[in-house]
């Protein structure tokens, strides 16, 4: 009963004028930069911080904003998968397989429905989990010390790569890469300058948010620069006929128990440290498969092979926040841009937040179940608008981007400086991209280095400079192990999912020739 009270007061901070109409605005332009091939939800988020800085909006604001964009964007991505067979980001990969098919039958229409429907029912019981679980793991997080929390960070990064990871050992780099980055600026414990070679403004460090938007927005601009006159895929948006954008009674009660399980599956996988959405849809998709599938429907246009990806993906997205909020550790990349957005609003995420800040963690909560309203009663009403946004050119967009991005970080800090940081970053995440190196596990060093450098030091002080501290205790030990596994596991069996994955992506390539 605390819990729906607690709920019940965070509806009324979000029930405000301001707030509603961020959740709308937010909705909104989430979906528009889901359905927009290459940016998805991490960049879209990072896109619109500037923004929400520049704006000068409060943390509960600011949070619901940038919130509404990531489950708008979990939305839109599916929209440019169903219709060009062009999956708006990874997650929205495994809806191809069945999407564009039915739209190939001029059903666009209905599987746009299906798919919208699925992605309230997956974000609709996530959020309802996230309700449920963040308070129970909060109580878990008080037991943890400082060798607990060193414990925990190292278990996020040894798992962020995920199953689906291209490559470990690239995931490795990049978070040593982050982890050197966080070390730059001034010692907190000794005063001395480290990294710096003598440039004044590096003292307090790199600005994650200049990071940010440097390593995932300006990057994008530079793809577009690099990948200038390539196809946009308008002429095959113009041919799809978008048809009935209802779909049927029977259709919706023929999907349901599918959207059901794989919400559950989905929001496991959120929950997770590192395996995010992208693993939640691929799993959905690949149960449902095996259990439904008794007449080889999938992959020619079933519409279960909409319905259960989009639940998945969607439920993902709300379990990768449990962590986030309840412990401080990110659950996706996304949530890890979120996650800078708390330390810069001075709101440190972990066991406390909710009890000093209850009011912005329980408004964001409430705020996500009206979103998901909005969300759903925008997207089937509106899908020939979004459809069109497809039509808009990269080379419209990609200024608009650049700009958002400049005037946003020079707004925010009044450095010039911040500026050329944001250019070299900008430039580094085109380099790394091109290697297929991972920006994320690079953000999360950024932003939990210093965290986990003052934990060590904190455990090594009380231990009287004894390593066996860090496994001292059980939960201690438990998070090592845990960490152990999760970073071999992608190892040994990264192999057999990224084959799968591979041959669902040339499957989805073959049926648009």
């Amino acid at each position: 009963m605390e819990t729906l009270a607690s709920l019940g007061d965070g509806f009324v901070v979000a029930f405000t004028l301001q707030n509603l109409g961020l959740a709308l605005i937010g909705c909104f332009l989430g979906t528009i930069m889901g359905a927009l091939p290459g940016l998805g939800p991490s960049n879209g988020v990072a896109i619109l911080i500037p923004l929400a800085f520049t704006l000068g909006l409060g943390p509960t604001p600011a949070l619901i904003l940038l919130t509404s964009v990531y489950y708008g964007a979990m939305y839109g991505g599916r929209i440019s998968s169903i219709l060009l067979n062009i999956p708006g980001d990874e997650p929205a990969l495994m809806t191809t397989l069945d999407g564009y098919p039915m739209a190939r039958k001029g059903q666009a229409g209905e599987a746009l429905a299906i798919s919208g429907v699925a992605s309230f029912v997956g974000a609709f019981l996530a959020t309802w989990g996230l309700v449920f679980l963040a308070p129970q793991l909060v109580k878990v997080a008080l037991l943890f010390g400082p060798a607990e929390y060193f414990a925990l960070f190292t278990l996020a990064f040894a798992t962020l790569g995920g199953i689906s990871s291209t490559n470990q050992a690239k995931a490795a780099f990049a978070a040593a890469l982050g982890l050197g980055i966080a070390m730059i600026g001034v010692d907190g414990q000794t005063g001395v300058p480290r990294f710096s070679f003598g440039e004044v403004h590096l003292y307090d460090g790199i600005d994650f948010l200049v990071a940010i938007v440097g390593l995932f927005a300006l990057s994008e601009v530079l793809i577009f620069l690099e990948h200038r006159g390539e196809a946009t895929g308008a002429e095959a948006a113009k041919k799809i006929e978008i048809g009935r954008i209802t779909p049927s009674w029977e259709m919706l009660k023929y999907c349901t128990p599918t959207m059901l399980r794989t919400s559950f599956l989905g929001f496991i996988a959120g929950v997770l440290p590192g395996a995010g959405a992208s693993l939640g849809s691929f799993i959905s998709y690949s149960m449902e498969k095996r259990l439904v599938d008794k007449e080889g429907t999938f992959g020619k246009g079933d519409p279960r092979g909409v319905a259960a990806p989009e639940a998945g993906n969607n439920a993902a997205a709300g379990g990768a926040l449990v962590p986030m909020l309840a412990l401080g550790v990110p659950g996706s990349g996304t949530t890890a841009v979120l996650l800078a957005v708390l330390l810069a609003l001075n709101i440190t995420p972990g066991p406390l937040l909710f009890a000093q800040n209850p009011d912005v963690v329980w408004g964001l909560i409430a705020a996500l179940f009206i979103g998901n309203f909005m969300l759903l009663a925008m997207n089937i009403p509106m899908v020939g608008l979004f459809t069109r946004i497809l039509l808009v050119p990269p080379r419209i967009l990609m200024p608009v981007v650049a700009m958002v991005s400049f005037v946003g970080i020079y707004g925010i800090s009044g450095s010039s400086f911040d500026l050329l940081v944001m250019v070299v970053f900008g430039v580094m995440g085109w380099g790394l991209r091109k290697l297929d190196v991972p920006l994320v596990p690079i953000i999360l060093g950024i932003l939990l280095g210093n965290r986990m450098e003052a934990d060590l030091r904190r455990a090594l002080t009380i231990s009287d400079g004894d390593w066996s501290a860090l496994v001292a205790s059980p939960l201690s030990i438990g998070l090592w192990a845990v960490a152990v596994i999760g970073f071999i596991l992608p190892i040994v069996f990264g192999r057999v999912v990224k084959a799968r994955m591979r041959m669902a992506r040339d499957k989805a390539g073959s049926t648009s020739d």
